[in-house]
């Protein structure tokens, strides 16, 4: 199925991933740039070498606005000093808008999806998944995960140039996805329907 997310052909020549949080994005993002042989860019893990500390650790002791102004920060840094790398965003990347201005200009954007049942089965099984993120609401992981696309879906949907649902796939059936969408950047092409908004 294809379908137009966006009217304007990205400016740069890299490839970013959105999404929420356990969709995918840095186990995606790195296939992805060893298939195509360009640097991978994992947004939080930049973070927290540039801040000296973990997300969790930045969102306990500095709390939330902290964190985004070093995300803002980190996120100018590396899409100016790698133009044409893969990154894979933080969830809350799409946040502010100077965020989502600099995604755009940086190249083809992919949102990657999956149902809130799959993200909560993915973050519960990962030992990272729970453990080294801070909560976003104060909600249980099922009811935060809902609120936090029925928030961030529509920045989600702004931004991309297509859109590829991860549930029931591989990661390497993901990459072969964004790789059809990616070499067709002026068709749109999208691997799945636009989701629904949770």
């Amino acid at each position: 199925m294809t379908r137009d997310l966006a009217s304007a052909l990205p400016r740069g020549q890299g490839l970013a991933l959105i999404g929420a949080r356990g969709t995918g994005k840095s186990t995606v993002g790195r296939l992805l740039a060893r298939r195509v042989h360009r640097r991978f860019l994992d947004l939080d893990p930049e973070i927290e070498a540039r801040a000296g500390r973990s997300i969790r650790a930045i969102f306990t002791d500095w709390g939330e606005p902290a964190f985004r102004d070093w995300e803002e920060r980190t996120l100018a840094a590396v899409t100016e000093a790698n133009p044409g790398a893969i990154l894979a965003t933080g969830g809350g990347a799409v946040l502010r808008p100077v965020n989502r201005q600099r995604i755009r200009a940086f190249g083809f954007v992919v949102w990657l999806t999956a149902d809130p049942d799959e993200l909560a089965r993915r973050l519960e099984a990962d030992p990272r998944g729970l453990s080294d993120r801070p909560a976003l609401t104060t909600a249980g992981t099922l009811r935060e995960i809902a609120q936090v696309l029925h928030q961030r879906s529509p920045l989600y949907r702004e931004l991309a140039g297509a859109v590829v649902e991860t549930g029931g796939k591989s990661p390497d059936a993901v990459v072969q996805a964004i790789l059809a969408c990616w070499t067709s950047p002026r068709e749109r092409t999208l691997a799945s329907p636009e989701p629904p908004l949770a």
